[in-house]
């Protein structure tokens, strides 16, 4: 096992997305539709792939949060918690919101009624 040091953060993360991300992934456990364990192995099979190749180690903020959202994406996927094509849609919306937004702006989701 690897003696790494995690950075100091004094709330435990450096970006409000990485509160965000881990309070949305507790949540999903809460409610029953996946278990810690199942979590644990989707989530450490997402970090080793993010390893593989690497020549240094993790820095445990950006790359390791990088991979809980990556981990989240295929659970959700695999145990089928967003219906049909629910979740390709909502990424496409994305991207092309994200696509026509001004830099620095905030992106606008269109909602149903857009």
């Amino acid at each position: 096992m690897n003696d790494v040091t995690m950075p100091y953060l004094p709330d435990g993360f450096a970006e409000p997305w990485q509160a965000q991300i881990f309070a949305v992934t507790v949540a999903l456990n809460e409610e029953g539709y996946f278990t810690w364990s199942e979590w644990a192995d989707v989530f450490s099979s997402c970090l080793a792939a993010a390893k593989q190749g690497l020549a240094r180690d993790l820095n445990g903020t950006d790359d390791y949060f990088s991979c809980w959202e990556e981990a989240l994406k295929q659970i959700v996927k695999d145990k089928n918690i967003v219906p049909g094509t629910m979740w390709d849609d909502a990424m496409e919306k994305w991207r092309s919101a994200y696509l026509v937004t001004p830099h620095g702006q905030p992106v606008h989701y269109p909602s149903e009624q857009d």
